[in-house]
């Protein structure tokens, strides 16, 4: 399965990939359904009202994950990558008020959000934690069509059907082959080593089969200048977030205590964390808040990523635009191979899924970009996301603010610190980056379910919301 770099890196709104994200783009996906899917369509009969009903980890956790609100949008056409973060509000209130969805092309469609749109936490669907079902109704109310999907991390919906497939099939070859096409990290250091190129070399070889080059690289340019843009917002922007647990954001707070430090030369042996942990914070204060993000490979882990970016470009003189590319694409490798064999989801593995990917992503980019051989940036993958197994996903309240802000920040710092280890080494080490992605994996299966996403263990039970 070839998983291209804008895969991994989507351009949407907060707070969550799955919760969020997902369902917007389901939505979508059924009203295009209703309009164009084959279904039997009897005769004289049309859709006159649609309901959605949202289950397991979706219907714990979806009102502090904007599940709601992204259902509402998504049925009047919003997607994440277009939908106006600051116009949602008036959106969503004027469906709440009309009770009626009215996207373009379609004829209006009863929908009472109140009514129509079901947290049901009784009935979980089997294919995944993260399950939506879509209905639509003609006259009478009688059912003309019915879709189930399945939000399962990182901003990526399949339906019923094709989650069967994939598990049956496992991963459908790319109808057009790439040149380099490794499925594990095995196969990425023996393809590196015949050919001699570096691994940000080989995803560059495997994405231009499906753009061109300058293509490609504008593309690159657009998801840093996406990243670069929440880290600027994050820090510019102060108050309560929303969702009622009444945290306070921090990141512009602390980021003008750094830049005073910075402007006296005050000696501070912390300083590189201190800026790391600010600007993962600042992006995911924006997540939670509903901005514009950049999964990385998920929105609760959209944070650490961009941070390591900044951090190489503030504290790196070498630092230039082809190495922000190098960086994305060398993480974007790490991260397709994660997401193969195990996953990106919290709601499948629990955090070590998303942050512990991310950190991984971040660690394999830095390294890269920092000159180390394909054997070393496989190896300070595989140290920062070892160090997040066993990491459970447990929101206070169902908000991704308690502990996912923080979570971020320490993310990107054990990336660092993963990178810096690996390039001092020889690339060789003791547990292969396969063998703790497929720990990572059989821990996330024998994980319960109360600790992924769920909000009913962790943190989640035993901090009082206030």
């Amino acid at each position: 399965m070839f998983l291209s770099v804008f895969d991994l890196f989507k351009i949407g709104i907060g707070p969550s990939s799955s919760h969020t994200m997902g369902p917007m783009t389901a939505a979508a996906r059924f009203l295009d359904e209703i309009l164009n899917g084959d279904w039997p369509r009897p005769a004289g009969a049309s859709v006159d009202r649609i309901a959605v009903s949202l289950h397991g980890s979706l219907a714990y956790t979806g009102v502090g994950h904007g599940t709601d609100r992204a259902v509402i949008l998504g049925l009047t056409g919003e997607t994440p990558d277009t939908v106006d973060p600051d116009k949602s509000d008036a959106i969503v209130e004027a469906i709440g008020a009309s009770r009626t969805v009215q996207p373009a092309g379609h004829p209006s469609y009863r929908f009472d959000p109140a009514v129509d749109l079901v947290m049901d936490r009784k009935t979980p669907l089997l294919g995944h934690a993260n399950g939506m079902t879509f209905s639509a109704f003609g006259s009478g109310d009688r059912l003309l069509l019915k879709r189930i999907y399945y939000s399962i991390g990182g901003g990526f919906v399949v339906s019923e059907e094709e989650l069967q497939r994939l598990k049956v099939r496992g991963p459908e070859k790319p109808t057009t082959p790439v040149p380099y096409p490794f499925a594990n990290a095995v196969e990425m250091l023996a393809m590196a080593e015949r050919s001699g190129l570096s691994i940000a070399e080989m995803k560059r070889a495997n994405e231009e089969v499906h753009m061109p080059r300058e293509k490609l690289d504008r593309a690159l340019d657009a998801i840093w200048d996406a990243m670069l843009g929440c880290i600027n917002r994050g820090l510019s922007q102060d108050g309560i977030m929303p969702g009622g647990l009444k945290v306070r954001r921090r990141a512009r707070q602390l980021h003008d205590k750094l830049q005073e430090q910075w402007s006296q030369n005050r000696p501070n042996p912390l300083l590189a964390n201190d800026w790391l942990s600010i600007y993962a914070m600042a992006v995911n204060e924006e997540n939670a808040a509903g901005g514009r993000v950049v999964t990385a490979p998920t929105n609760g882990a959209a944070g650490t990523l961009p941070a390591v970016l900044r951090y190489w470009l503030h504290f790196h003189p070498e630092a230039d635009q082809a190495g922000i590319r190098d960086f994305l694409l060398t993480s974007a490798a790490v991260g397709g191979i994660i997401k193969t064999n195990a996953s990106i989801s919290g709601a499948e593995v629990g955090c070590q899924g998303e942050v512990g990917s991310a950190s991984a992503m971040a660690a394999a980019g830095l390294c890269a970009v920092m000159g180390g051989t394909p054997e070393q940036v496989e190896n300070a993958a595989e140290i920062a996301l070892e160090h997040h197994l066993g990491m459970t996903c447990d929101p206070v309240g169902g908000l991704v603010q308690v502990p996912c802000i923080e979570r971020n920040a320490l993310g990107a710092v054990k990336a660092v610190t993963a990178a810096s280890l690996a390039i001092k080494g020889d690339g060789k080490h003791f547990v292969p980056l396969d063998a703790a992605i497929e720990t990572m994996r059989q821990t996330g299966m024998d994980m319960s379910e109360k600790y992924k996403e769920t909000s009913l263990g962790g943190l989640a039970v035993n901090v009082v919301e206030c």
